[in-house]
């Protein structure tokens, strides 16, 4: 957003403000034309303070502009904090995390202040320096012309043309002195530009030049195809932003054409690298890559996107329907082939039980459909293109085991002919590879055939028979979890971002408590300035002796006339400088708004686009909807520039009508000379106020009605105070938590039910799984517990207290969750792990690390616990990630552990350890609580109690060997694994 915003300063500053300031100057140019021919002499004289208005206003310039850019950046702080947090705000709300972002944003917030006090400083400074200049003007003015006067070379005649050059002089200072608030966005467009610019010119880190490959797509020929083996020979290769750490070292890899490369190892071992190496997101350090025998880097980047089908880990989907997600594989897919590769993804059954089908939009970041959905929508996407070559980096993580199952045939379908490179932790799902590396700390230590690798007795077979004993119980492997015909499946992870998604906002209609509207905006805004009353009075004091200053100037000049007994003054020439119309009219707003959303999505996707080779789609959405503003912001521009022509053109008549009223009036002796002046001065200087008052009240409206929403946002009542303070707190929470007859609807979908009349009571200690199809209402429990949203009926109760009279901050500290997509803040480790907890030692971190298993890890990188993990920890593997946000709920007092799929992201050896980690805390302190949602019966075969769900309910409920007994869904589940 802050590019959107530079880009706007850059518009408004040489835009109409500069066509203004063209004005004003021309305007100065021809005052001093006409001086010089009335009286060369005393208009030189007057010149003299000309240098001085040009150095002062270039000295002030400088100022404001480098004040400009240091408000920029403390903007731009700002609103990486804002946009951070809003993208968290649950992981924010359930780490109790307010407080900090609150504190850490009121101390960016303080300097932010201090600059713009500054920069207004300086800029009042200049107005009042430029109001300085015209009193010094008035005063050399008619010294000179008084000197004249009584000179007896000069004569009578002189006189009015002496107080022509000062008034012309006098309007034209004025007109400098409105120069000022154009200078002013002048200045900050410069420093936006400045802003732009570096984003613009900057070197690429990595050593792919963007330039160059958009040269490459306008040059060069599209390649006929890409089939052939692809080889790493002798690769090198660290990132950028960390240079002092090797990924790849002398690597070397080859993948035969038509053939199934899968890559395995440990978390940050490099294998995902080879996947962005390929894509060319990056270039390597050192070595070749090529595929068919020719350079990767000899290859139209573009065209070599475009056969090359991706899958990730997490992926990417656009704000805009299933079919247009789809269809960015290939966009000139028909729909037949679209829905044969929904089909060949298992998504079409689930994609024609939404109410839309394919026209449903899936929302920002595919908000509204489950991980395995969105997963399944990007293998549609993948496979519809046809690519020759297929890369899949954890493609079937987020499925639950039956649709992997069938995903994995269809990819087995789709693989004929094609070369697979396949990035797995899970080693089942890599069996029937043809080939299988392993990586260690960016070297291949073992590759082979899966037999091969486990007759060697190597590191292979130890990963894989760990990952055995994990996953088995009489030889069971995996969950497999049937996909049933009733199930319709809902967002539950990342719907609805509170507080800040429109949906919430529009769910929370009726119960939002709107006053701002019954209240004096401007009362209120005085009441909410309370604490600066004193700047706020010396201001208006200081407005007030502005405002009568010119009165008082003007009484003065008539007795200075009468004085002088001084015959009629020559008409003033009087010109109106109108400040810039209002361009956005409420539907380009709506329109603008639009616009910028397209693009900020695509930016922060732009990994996803290149991937896709979609840079021309996406420039022509954007291009079109540009367009579309342009046309209606033209329209409006031209209605714009009639009236304010026809504005001028009224000034100028309103000051004919006073001067030919008031010749009549002094005709009829109505009205003396003296007086007539002294009114026809009064009625200018009444004009030029009115027209200012004009142009103020227009931007005013502007800011009424954003002072409206703002008011709208402060009074709005939400359901839930995420900053309440009051309710009762737990002396000591023991770890019972039931669910008394629990219904729940998500407000964005009223019409789905998501628990019904669901019942659950969890002993303290016990430790309790939750397994069923996607969107059965699993997460939405943990919700629940975290007070994400409150039950549409039914009670949740905390030892026995209905947790909605329980202090929300107390709630959240009890538990302490880790979900399967993990959030980082942009800190340090040491921050993250110790985020939202106060007086934590070093010490307190180190062993929270340590048994998650990423102490180790820490300790060698070159910062140690210092390290900065990036935006949303993208200096991070997942499983890196993953094993910090398990050392942050470790690090606290909890009560009760809430694990979604904590383990999903790690390779088998982590998972392992991090298990035995969590069934040790769990063993030394027997009153903790924990519940688990799993995909996996290898994480929950030890639990207490495993309640299978469906349809919003329990249908099955036992210890795992008591499910097998009962033979009944649980059973089938494993069956169904069997078969696999």
């Amino acid at each position: 957003m802050n590019l959107f915003n530079n880009l706007d300063r850059i518009n408004t500053g040489i835009g109409t403000e500069l066509i203004f300031m063209i004005v004003v100057l021309f305007n100065v140019i021809f005052s001093i034309t006409v001086c010089l021919i009335i009286n060369w002499k005393l208009t030189l004289i007057m010149l003299c303070i000309v240098p001085c208005i040009i150095g002062g206003s270039y000295l002030f310039s400088k100022l404001i502009s480098n004040e400009t850019v240091n408000e920029l950046d403390a903007y731009m702080k700002l609103g990486a904090i804002a946009q951070e947090v809003f993208s968290s705000f649950r992981t924010v709300l359930s780490l109790n995390g307010t407080h900090y972002e609150q504190t850490k944003y009121q101390k960016e917030l303080s300097a932010t202040r201090k600059i713009s006090v500054l920069k207004g400083c300086i800029f009042g400074a200049y107005m009042g320096w430029t109001f300085l200049i015209l009193c010094i003007i008035y005063v050399v003015g008619f010294i000179v012309g008084t000197l004249y006067i009584y000179d007896g070379r000069h004569g009578k005649e002189k006189l009015t043309d002496i107080f022509t050059i000062v008034i012309i002089f006098a309007e034209s200072i004025i007109f400098v002195g409105y120069i000022g608030p154009f200078m002013q966005s002048l200045a900050e467009a410069k420093a936006a530009a400045i802003l732009v610019y570096q984003l613009i010119d900057e070197t690429p880190l990595p050593n792919v030049s963007e330039n160059r490959t958009r040269d490459e797509f306008e040059l060069k020929e599209s390649p006929i195809d890409i089939h052939g083996d692809i080889k790493f020979d002798h690769v090198n290769f660290t990132y950028p932003a960390r240079p002092e750490k090797p990924i790849l070292r002398d690597f070397t890899l080859e993948a035969r054409k038509g053939k199934k490369t899968a890559l395995v190892g440990l978390s940050g071992s490099g294998k995902s690298t080879c996947i962005s190496i390929l894509l060319r997101y990056y270039d390597v350090s050192s070595g070749t890559v090529t595929i068919g025998g020719r350079s990767i880097t000899d290859y139209n980047i573009n065209q070599l996107r475009q056969h090359i089908g991706v899958v990730s880990q997490e992926p990417i989907l656009f704000n805009t329907t299933i079919y247009e997600n789809i269809r960015y594989g290939k966009p000139n897919a028909t729909r037949q082939e679209i829905e044969e590769a929904a089909q060949q993804a298992n998504a079409h059954n689930f994609i024609i039980k939404l109410p839309n089908k394919y026209d449903t939009v899936v929302g920002e970041c595919g908000i509204q459909i489950s991980g395995g959905q969105k997963q399944r929508i990007a293998l549609a996407r993948a496979i519809v293109k046809q690519p020759s070559l297929l890369l899949l980096d954890e493609a079937t993580s987020a499925l639950d085991s039956f649709t992997e199952k069938v995903v994995q045939e269809a990819i087995d379908m789709v693989s004929y002919g094609r070369t697979i490179i396949v990035v797995a932790h899970r080693l089942t799902t890599i069996t029937n590879a043809d080939q299988i590396l392993v990586f260690d700390n960016g070297e291949i230590i073992e590759q082979g055939t899966h037999n091969e690798l486990i007759s060697r007795a190597g590191i292979y077979q130890d990963m894989f028979r760990l990952q055995q004993i994990q996953e088995n119980l009489d030889d069971r492997i995996n969950e497999s979890i049937v996909e049933t015909d009733d199930a319709v499946t809902t967002s539950t992870r990342k719907r609805s971002k509170l507080l800040s998604d429109n949906q919430e906002s529009s769910a929370c209609e009726g119960k939002s408590i709107l006053t701002s509207y019954n209240k004096s905006l401007l009362l209120r805004l005085l009441c909410m300035n309370r604490p600066e009353w004193l700047l706020i009075a010396i201001g208006c004091t200081a407005c007030i002796m502005s405002g009568i200053s010119q009165p008082v100037c003007t009484i003065l000049f008539t007795k200075l006339l009468y004085a002088l007994k001084s015959c009629a003054i020559a008409e003033q020439r009087h010109s109106i400088l109108i400040t810039s119309c209002f361009i956005l009219g409420l539907g380009f707003i709506v329109l603008g708004i639009r616009v910028v959303q397209l693009a900020v999505e695509f930016i922060r996707n732009i990994r996803t686009v290149k991937q896709l080779a979609i840079e021309r789609i996406a420039l022509k959405r954007f291009s079109d909807l540009i367009w579309r503003a342009f046309i209606l912001c033209r329209n409006y521009s031209i209605i714009s520039g009639m009236l304010f022509g026809i504005i001028c053109c009224l000034n100028g008549i309103a000051v004919a009508i006073i001067f030919w009223v008031s010749i009549g009036l002094v005709e009829d002796h109505i009205l003396n000379r003296n007086n007539v002046l002294l009114v026809s001065i009064f009625a200018i200087f009444f004009t030029q106020a009115l027209h200012v008052l004009m142009n103020i009240t227009i931007n005013m409206g502007a800011s009424i009605s954003s002072v409206k929403n703002v008011f709208e946002l402060f009074d709005r009542t939400p359901s839930i105070d995420n900053t309440s303070t009051k309710g009762q707190k737990l002396t000591e929470f023991h770890g019972k938590i039931e669910f008394d007859k629990v219904r729940f609807k998500y407000p964005s979908r009223p019409e789905s039910v998501i628990l019904n009349n669901f019942q659950l009571l969890i002993k303290p200690g016990q430790r309790v799984a939750l397994v069923g199809t996607s969107g059965c209402g699993k997460s939405t429990i943990i919700q629940l517990l975290e007070r994400f949203y409150d039950p549409s009926c039914g009670r949740i109760l905390l030892d026995d207290v209905d947790i909605r009279n329980l202090n929300i901050q107390s709630v959240r500290s009890y538990f302490g969750l880790v979900s399967q997509e993990p959030v980082l803040f942009d800190l340090t480790i040491a921050e993250n792990i110790a985020y939202g907890k106060e007086n934590i030692s070093i010490e307190e971190i180190i062993e929270a690390a340590r048994k998650a298993n990423i102490h180790q890890f820490i300790q060698q990188l070159p910062e140690g616990y210092n390290t900065r993990v990036g935006l949303k920890g993208e200096l991070l593997s997942g499983g890196e990630k993953q094993r910090i946000a398990i050392a942050r709920i470790l690090l606290g007092q909890t009560k009760a552990l809430l694990l979604d799929e904590a383990t999903s992201a790690m390779d088998s050896y982590n998972e392992q350890i991090v298990q035995e980690v969590l069934e040790e805390i769990q063993v030394n302190n027997p009153q903790m609580t924990s519940l688990i949602i799993a995909h996996r019966f290898s994480t929950i075969r030890s639990c207490d109690l495993i309640c299978v769900i469906e349809k919003g309910h329990i249908v099955e409920s036992g210890t795992h060997l008591e499910l097998l007994e009962k033979r009944g869904v649980y059973y089938y589940m494993l069956a169904q694994n069997n078969n696999n």
